[in-house]
């Protein structure tokens, strides 16, 4: 990945900030909000620090989908086993459509 110049943290402004926010996601460890070159730019820009705190949470929850795959218990398959086992073709849950 290609290092941009990042503005000057100090001087930044909310259109800066947002022009540059997915290189500063991209080079950071994802947590913009504890990088410590922008603690002060985020305390006094709320609503970028509350952009900031939005993107981070999608981020988490993103990354906890590949994290914790659900994986059903026995004996939910077991369950499903038994259903499929004792489904009769006159149930309507279970019917397979006929072809003539």
């Amino acid at each position: 990945m290609t290092e941009t110049k990042l503005p000057n943290f100090d001087t930044m402004t909310p259109a800066d900030f947002e022009q540059y926010l997915p290189e500063i996601f991209a080079n950071g460890d994802g947590h913009v909000s504890t990088d410590p070159r922008l603690q002060t730019f985020l305390k006094n820009n709320p609503d970028c620090a509350a952009l900031v705190r939005d993107l981070e949470a999608i981020a988490d929850q993103a990354r906890s989908l590949f994290d914790d795959p659900i994986n059903p218990s026995d004996a939910v398959w077991n369950g499903i086993q038994d259903k499929l086992k004792h489904a009769s073709p006159e149930d309507d849950d279970y019917a397979i459509p006929q072809t003539v």
